[in-house]
């Protein structure tokens, strides 16, 4: 057993969950995994789904793992997990069907439904949040349009962290970083945006009253403390969206931290005081959505390694199973900016078939097609890096103080190729660490819930002793420049 304190993070992404064990000797925390699983979306007839039971089960053994491994020295418990998706409950709290999946394709022609009923510059001055085809709005549209029976049978809607935690501790919330990706929330009034919710012609019961990081959500139920064998442990309710956890961790003392959140998808923004919500903001993709402290992500959502896990499921299934410490060294062997895509064309959202999507995009846009291995991970490398550059140039316009360094935090931050075209292509340092960002930040709410630490800044400095930070600095800047000039010829 071990004589440090022990925080426990639940953390799911999009692609895959794992259970993280934090322990804190009062200057860094290590950590340790407990159990890691796949989080793949469930194909059924009624459409994709999140398989939430084969989650809940996995999170379970990670937390039975925990108490055989640290037993009485665990503190708390904190559930992150990916945005937009929920589950409905009736009366009796029983989950009614599972959660669907927000890649699945109810919401086609949602936006266009909303719009008639509320014009899109209106539902972004209302949230801060553009319009994107998975946020919960168009997913509860689509239910409303369908006559959905577990909607109309719904008394409580729990997002995905709300939901493992009501199974764990009985009791229900609604946390503030999860409820302001949906597109529902009003940043400035700082709640549910209810005019907005009845124009649109959703169910007003479903949106309860908001909480914030670091309520204590309760202790596990009987159940589950037999179950697992931690008795008398908290849930707190931590950031609930994966990428508010990862933004209270990144390692800066910057009064307007940059960073990039790197995994299936790139969130590549500032942490700002206040929200920005302009037509400016608007035309250039920005989203508001809210961090620990009522802090504001102003970011843009980049589709991002999702096109190289995409690429490496279909070399798989056609069985070539290609490590992706490999994926680099097979990139450098191939000639530089030979072909580029946009990583947001919306023919790259869908799964399956990602190399060949990309060689119809070159094709179409009268490129070299990209044949080989490494043209093709080169192409999407090279195009990441260059969309991420065209981001950082309206980011920066936003604030007073331009950041002179991009923190990119999450598991993308491993892949030292990426990071370098990164900062080749932005123009500054780039800083990577730590990896698990999301299980550190997790962490660090507890740890400000429990009285350990006083503030994020705080934490972030123990984040900064608990981690290896490698630094790129940009090289190359004459061709990358000449890079952007073609990138953005074909993306327009």
């Amino acid at each position: 057993m071990s004589q440090n304190k022990i925080y426990l993070a639940v953390d799911l992404g999009a692609g895959s969950g794992r259970v993280l064990a934090g322990e804190f000797d009062g200057n860094r925390i290590e950590l340790h995994e407990l159990n890691r699983f796949d989080n793949i979306g469930l194909q059924l007839p009624s459409g994709v789904h999140c398989n939430i039971p084969q989650l809940y089960q996995n999170i379970l053994e990670g937390l039975r793992i925990a108490a055989d491994t640290y037993g009485d020295s665990v503190s708390s418990i904190g559930i992150d997990t990916w945005g937009v998706d929920y589950g409905l409950f009736d009366k009796d709290g029983r989950l009614l069907g599972l959660p669907y999946n927000y890649r699945d394709s109810r919401t086609d022609g949602m936006m266009k439904k909303a719009f008639e009923k509320v014009p899109n510059e209106e539902i972004y001055k209302k949230t801060g949040v553009p319009s994107l085809f998975f946020n919960s709005l168009y997913q509860l549209l689509s239910e409303v349009e369908s006559r959905s029976p577990a909607l109309e049978s719904a008394e409580d809607m729990l997002f995905i962290p709300d939901m493992l935690g009501y199974w764990l501790t009985g009791n229900k919330t609604q946390e503030r970083s999860f409820a302001s990706t949906t597109q529902l929330y009003n940043p400035t009034k700082k709640d549910w945006d209810f005019e907005l919710i009845e124009k649109l012609g959703l169910p007003k019961r479903l949106f309860k009253k908001i909480s914030d990081p670091g309520t204590v959500l309760g202790s596990l139920r009987d159940k589950v403390a037999e179950r697992t064998g931690l008795k008398g442990v908290n849930v707190i309710t931590v950031a609930g969206h994966d990428t508010a956890s990862a933004v209270a961790a990144v390692p800066s003392q910057a009064e307007t931290p940059a960073y990039l959140s790197s995994g299936t998808w790139s969130l590549l923004g500032l942490e700002l005081p206040e929200p920005v919500i302009t037509e400016q903001s608007l035309a250039d993709g920005f989203t508001n959505e809210i961090g620990v402290n009522n802090t504001v992500r102003f970011l843009n959502n980049i589709c991002g390694l999702w096109l190289i896990q995409e690429t490496k499921r279909y070399w798989r299934a056609g069985g070539e199973d290609v490590p992706y410490s490999k994926m680099a060294s097979f990139a450098t062997e191939a000639e530089p900016f030979r072909s580029l895509i946009n990583p947001d064309d919306p023919r790259f959202i869908e799964a399956g078939r990602m190399p060949e999507k990309i060689q119809a995009f070159c094709h179409e846009s009268g490129q070299p097609i990209p044949e080989s291995k490494g043209e093709i991970i080169r192409c999407i490398y090279e195009s990441l890096a260059l969309r991420y550059a065209t981001v950082w140039q309206k980011l920066i316009q936003y604030t007073e103080h331009k950041p002179q360094t991009l923190h990119i935090v999450g598991g993308g931050c491993q892949d030292k190729l990426l990071n370098q075209f990164a900062a080749n292509s932005i123009g500054v340092k780039v800083a990577a660490c730590p990896v698990e960002a999301t299980g550190l930040g997790n962490i660090l709410v507890q740890m400000l819930a429990n009285g350990e630490i006083n503030n994020i800044s705080e934490g972030r400095a123990i984040v900064l002793n608990s981690s290896l930070v490698e630094t790129f600095e940009p090289e190359d800047q004459v061709p990358w420049a000449e890079a952007k000039i073609k990138f953005e010829a074909i993306c327009k």
